[in-house]
């Protein structure tokens, strides 16, 4: 990225560019003695409504309690208009209440329009977000390190004429499949978000050769539901990549899913070694290349905002990840 692409994209030459064209603007438009400085007097009383709109007030507008965001709209509107009207009567040593509704009306106006501005930014940011996750998303389509361990398997499978062989290689071309040319929409049917899952745990299996114990639980009526893709497989790979041995002496991985009308539960749980990793930190994730967590979070955040949460809990013998979403 060059220089000038950075200043740019730098929501503070942003902000400064937008306030210098407004006071351009005033300044050719206003009838006063000194324009400029009239020009400048005015935006600088509009920047903090201004600001507590833009951060505080529009946010709230694309959540649940969009008439309360309506209505401290209008409470500050009122209340900088009040605070003009204040000091210019003092200027002007009268009082009318024409003044306060013209000043209002203004004052609606500009708030307005920065709305529409910072709406149109938002969503500008927001789909470039999506593009830059979905890009990672097909960087990381499927484990390297994974891959590699799975044809090793099944090449020691062919070196013993192994009956296995056929199925799993069917498994390796449907996980391959869906990795790389499904996944290519923003939302995939369900069920063939799960049949990945089945697929990659299988091969897993025989990776690791039937030495812990591993169970996938399925409950409730998936059909005609969608979901964004490889949200799930995330946690499922990162299940095994920490997999440990407990103080208990065993190890295992459990996944999962519940399906209650339109509301899915997902669980993944897995042993961690008795020394552990860092328990304080919950994202095993960190630091590491991948897709991750993080990545995951940030897909959440944007196609499901307020359908998710999602709760990562790490203790003495097992990491679980339990998200629950509105599909």
């Amino acid at each position: 990225m060059s220089k000038l692409d950075k200043w740019i994209d730098s929501p503070l030459v942003q902000n400064i560019a937008v306030w210098l064209f407004i006071i351009l603007i005033l300044t050719m438009s206003v009838q006063a003695d000194n324009r400029f400085l009239t020009a400048l007097l005015v935006v600088s009383f509009l920047t903090i409504p201004v600001y507590i709109n833009n951060l505080k007030i529009v946010p709230l507008f694309s959540r649940k309690n969009k008439f309360f965001g309506i209505l401290l709209f209008c409470l500050n509107a009122l209340l900088f208009s009040s605070i003009a009207v204040f000091f210019l009567s003092n200027y002007l040593e009268k009082f009318e209440w024409s003044m306060l509704y013209n000043l209002f009306a203004m004052m609606v106006l500009a708030l307005f329009f920065s709305s529409a501005i910072k709406i149109a930014k938002d969503s500008f940011t927001r789909r470039q977000e999506i593009k830059n996750a979905e890009l990672k998303l097909l960087k990381a389509q499927l484990n390297p390190h994974f891959l590699f361990n799975t044809l090793n398997n099944l090449y020691g499978l062919s070196v013993v004429s192994s009956d296995k062989l056929p199925g799993l290689m069917l498994k390796l071309s449907d996980l391959l499949r869906y990795s790389l040319y499904d996944t290519k929409e923003r939302l995939v049917p369900l069920q063939k978000e799960i049949q990945y899952l089945q697929n990659y745990i299988s091969l897993e299996r025989i990776r690791l050769e039937d030495k812990i114990n591993i169970e996938l639980n399925i409950n409730g009526e998936i059909a005609n539901l969608d979901i964004a893709p490889m949200l799930l497989i995330v946690f499922v790979e990162n299940a095994f990549k920490h997999l440990g041995v407990s103080q208990k002496g065993e190890s295992r991985v459990v996944v999962d899913l519940q399906i209650n009308n339109d509301k899915l539960i997902f669980n993944c749980l897995n042993t961690v070694d008795k020394l552990g990793v860092d328990r304080s930190d919950p994202d095993l994730e960190k630091g590491k290349s991948g897709i991750g967590l993080e990545n995951v979070k940030k897909r959440l955040s944007l196609i499901y905002p307020d359908a998710h949460t999602l709760k990562l809990k790490m203790n003495e013998e097992e990491y679980i990840a339990k998200l629950t979403l509105k599909l």
